[in-house]
């Protein structure tokens, strides 16, 4: 990556696509199940399905994002923020 002090901008435009490529899918990215199966299950049919394939890719690079701040002391910001309890 391109070092920590584009962390923030790099995860709030990350996270833009993400949220942007999982609307398109369906997947819910509040559902760690729906982004764990995303990551797993990869499909031959998915070379037509170019959102869903795209999407995958960039969970991994945020993950890859997200291991990179850590090892460096940082806290990456969830993906979902939580929501207030009601």
């Amino acid at each position: 990556m391109s070092g920590f002090e584009h962390y923030d901008r790099e995860l709030k435009d990350l996270d833009n696509e993400i949220h942007r490529y999982a609307a398109v899918c369906g997947v819910n990215l509040a559902n760690r199940h729906e982004i764990e199966a995303c990551l797993r299950n990869h499909h031959d049919s998915w070379a037509e399905d170019k959102a869903r394939e795209s999407l995958q890719g960039l969970l991994v690079l945020r993950i890859k994002l997200e291991t990179e701040m850590i090892a460096l002391g940082f806290s990456p910001p969830p993906l979902v923020p939580s929501s207030p309890a009601q």
